[in-house]
């Protein structure tokens, strides 16, 4: 099944991290998609660790698939925004969009981000 890859597990990629080399090893061997609005949070990531934006969305084009939100994909997220806040204090309306993403293409989610635990097309990388 092809996977759409969180902002944290990016980052883990960038940073040559062990779970990076795992998300490497997922984006060498299959189909990879990314959320137009990964690049917006890896580009203030990279400004905030002084890495070039361009060079690391120039990668991620490269490697995956971007996905444009659509209004389809806007209103799937109010609805998991709405449910998963009830159980997850720190859920965010970007993973509400990741997560929306993700259901509307049929895509599994692989994430180092615990706050998508439960999500039953969620797979989250430990250590």
């Amino acid at each position: 099944m092809p996977i759409i890859l969180d902002t944290s597990a990016w980052i883990e990629l960038f940073k040559k991290s062990a779970k990076g080399a795992k998300v490497k090893l997922l984006l060498d061997s299959g189909e990879c998609w990314t959320s137009v609005v990964t690049i917006a949070e890896i580009t203030k990531w990279a400004l905030r660790e002084l890495l070039d934006p361009h060079e690391i969305v120039m990668l991620i084009e490269g490697t995956s698939q971007v996905i444009d939100t659509d209004s389809e994909i806007a209103f799937i997220a109010g609805h998991i925004n709405y449910e998963r806040k009830k159980t997850v204090k720190r859920w965010g309306m970007v993973d509400s969009l990741i997560a929306a993403t993700a259901a509307r293409h049929g895509l599994r989610i692989l994430t180092c981000d615990r706050d998508f635990l439960g999500l039953p097309y969620a797979e989250v990388l430990e250590p």
